[in-house]
Parts: C-alpha cells; structure tokens; sequence
C-alpha cells in the first residue's frame, strides 16, 4: 500500500542528521519512505503505513503551531511511537507541555519512560528498575518537584545508601554530612536542575527539601511527603523493609535501582530483589522495567550497557554450568540381596 503526506516546514529536523530519523520511522514501522517534490510516499503494509502517515502528520501539525524538535528529543520520540500503537506524536509532546517541573518541561523520550511517569501518577509506590542513563532518577525528581509545586505534598525526601566503594567513609575528611554529600550528589544534580539555586538553597536550609542517607529515615514516619528511595539495590533486606515502612498518610515514594551493579559485600542479599519477589502483585505498587532502549544519553552508553548485560548473561549462564558440572553423580542403586537359602 502507498499514502503520501504533504510536507510542511520542519522537513530538514525530520530526516535528522544522515537520515537516522527517517530510519528509525522505516525499521520500527517495516516502512519505506520517499521524498517528491511536496510530499512524502510511504509504502507498507496498510496498517503501519498508516500509523506512519499518523505520526508524519503529527509531526508537521506541530511544526505548523510553532513547537520546535531538537534532534535528539525528536529521535527518542520516534522510537517512543513506532514502539507503542497506543501513543500519539501530538499526545508525547502534549504530555511534557502539561507538565511543569520548575525551570524544565519535560516529555518521556521512551514507552518506559512514559509508563514510568504514569505509573507514578497513578500509583503511590513504584519500583523503577533498569541501567544508568534511563531516566530513573531525573524523572522521578521531575515528578517530585511537580507534585510540590503543586501543593499536592508539603515535603520532598531523597535518601540513598552509602555503599562504601574501596573507600571508608570514617577516613574521609570532615562532617558526617560532609561524607556522605558525594554518594548523594545525583540528587542534588537533578534538584539544581529543575529549581533555581536560591529556592533550592532556601527549601533544604528550611528541611522541606531533605536529602539524607537512608540511615537517617529510620523511626520516622513521612507524612505529606514525596521520597525517592535511589540506588536501592545497594539496600539490604532490612533496609528496604525499613525504608517502605516510612511513608505516611498523603505521600508517594518511587524507588529506583539497577540490579545489575549491586555493590553490597558478598553474602548479603539485595533489599530490591528481595522487594521484587515479595511485593510483585500487591494492589497499589507499580513495577516499571528499562532496558538499553531507554538509555536517553550518548548513542555509546545503549552499546555499552548491552554488552555489560550480555557479558552478565553470559556469566551468569556458565557458572551455573560449572556448578551443574561439579555436583557429585547420583550413586547407583544398591545391589537387591540375595535370598536367604
């Protein structure tokens, strides 16, 4: 089947550079695309041609009232739409616009990231699972900031563990909070992001901004609050339970973690994977899963963090070989004994 779609301003943003949007359009549509004089040819199947003539019209409807694509936001989105059926072009960018995160509007680049803020939306607890550079972390401060200027919490709550890696924290120079400043300054990061310095600065001074590690939440109760439980595979069992059992009346908390770099000493099991066990199917809990596919950094990091989960795979696979290997062979049966004469 053939449709064309009459081409408007914004033609050069939508091939992007060496053509890499129009591919991404043709490989997750099984699509071709032609460029004539006034108007783009699409042929394929009739129903992803025209969910490509949807998604091509989207984009130059939006580009008639003015709303600008850079390359990478438009990429992200593009793979967004051809990977979701249920996803409109109009309705991602539409989301972002609707969402005010202080200094940044915001729209999910991924069908994860979409999930995961609906899910935070519609849900008071949600576990984001998956490798760095997926926007775990950055989204749910997003959400965190949102909600408090919406007035929907009174408090934002950001902890972590302090998971000593090669260093001791007890030899390191200055305060307490001085020491562990360095395990939470992702947080600080995406904070500085979204809020002006000034207000930033005014809300942690007032402690409606907090950002402690885990080892300070213990005996509260976090009313009206929004937490974000960060790098929680590096929790353990106890810690997990305990963190869980902080949040009060009115609040949300998100948890994020990558259970592929636990750093906890060997022996001790991940408070995440013990939580992904024991709350899967619990009502009010969302699970939300990113792959390399919602890697929303440098091109390089999606390879990087899939050769790191094949190589993981992979090891995984033969130690339970060897372990198979090893085990002692099933002894033969006994010999029956001979009757008694």
């Amino acid at each position: 089947m053939k449709l064309s779609v009459q081409i408007g301003r914004g033609i050069e943003s939508l091939f992007g550079t060496r053509d890499e949007n129009m591919r991404v359009l043709e490989t997750g549509l099984s699509v071709s695309l032609r460029l004539l004089n006034d108007s783009l040819e699409i042929e394929g199947e009739q129903a992803n041609a025209t969910r490509a003539a949807e998604i091509l019209e989207d984009y130059f409807a939006l580009n008639r009232e003015g709303y600008t694509f850079n390359n990478g936001d438009l990429n992200s989105f593009l793979r967004v739409v051809t990977g979701d059926a249920q996803v409109s072009l109009r309705n991602l960018v539409e989301s972002g616009r609707q969402r005010n995160f202080g200094k940044k509007t915001l729209a999910p680049k991924t069908v994860n990231q979409r999930r995961y803020v609906d899910a935070i939306e519609r849900n008071d607890l949600v576990l984001g699972i998956g490798p760095a550079g997926t926007g775990k972390t950055y989204l749910a401060v997003a959400m965190a900031v949102s909600a408090f200027l919406g007035k929907k919490v009174n408090r934002i709550i950001l902890t972590r563990p302090a998971v000593e890696a090669g260093e001791k924290l007890g030899f390191l120079p200055g305060t307490l909070q001085e020491k562990v400043d360095p395990y939470l300054r992702p947080l600080y990061d995406a904070l500085y992001d979204m809020l002006e310095t000034e207000k930033v600065e005014k809300l942690l001074e007032r402690g409606i901004i907090e950002v402690a590690p885990l080892a300070f939440m213990r005996g509260r109760t976090l009313n009206d609050s929004f937490i974000i439980f960060d790098e929680a595979q590096n929790s353990t069992s106890e810690q997990m339970k305990m963190i869980l059992t902080r949040q009060g009346f009115n609040s949300k908390m998100v948890v994020t973690g990558d259970i592929t770099q636990i750093d906890l000493p060997a022996g001790k099991r991940s408070g995440m994977l013990d939580a992904m066990e024991v709350l899967r199917g619990v009502e009010g809990i969302a699970f939300v899963h990113f792959d390399e596919r919602d890697v929303v950094r440098h091109a390089l990091v999606q390879r990087i963090v899939r050769a790191y989960e094949r190589h993981y795979e992979q090891t995984v696979g033969r130690q339970l070989s060897l372990k198979l290997a090893e085990a002692p062979a099933e002894a033969p049966p006994a010999p029956a004994e001979a009757p008694a004469a």
